[in-house]
């Protein structure tokens, strides 16, 4: 197909056909990996879930689930704290009164 020889109009609805079939041929192909994909589970006798290893959509693809804590409340055992999001209160005192968190580590 040579391109030079059309008008803008013409690319223009050229670009517009081609975009509408990719978008077309995603949802196929889409489709068809589900359908592949549901039949290795069936296959094998195992939940979808599982076959996948747990990973949830939910959050963009992301996968959900605990983070191994990495500090630890010498005083009590039972508090842990993975070091992301806000800093428990107990973290916040041994800081504050001068010790290192290196003293937390798990």
């Amino acid at each position: 197909m040579d391109l030079s020889n059309m008008s803008s109009a013409d690319l223009r609805n050229l670009q517009e056909q081609v975009k509408r079939e990719l978008k077309q041929r995603e949802g196929q192909d889409l489709a068809k990996a589900r359908e592949q994909i549901l039949a290795i589970a069936q296959s094998v006798g195992m939940p979808l879930k599982e076959l996948v290893g747990g990973v949830s959509t939910a959050r963009g693809g992301k996968k959900t689930g605990s983070v191994a804590p990495r500090y630890r409340n010498p005083a009590d055992e039972s508090q842990q704290w993975t070091g992301r999001g806000r800093q428990p209160k107990w973290v916040k005192e041994w800081l504050d009164a001068g010790k290192d968190i290196a003293g937390l580590k798990v």
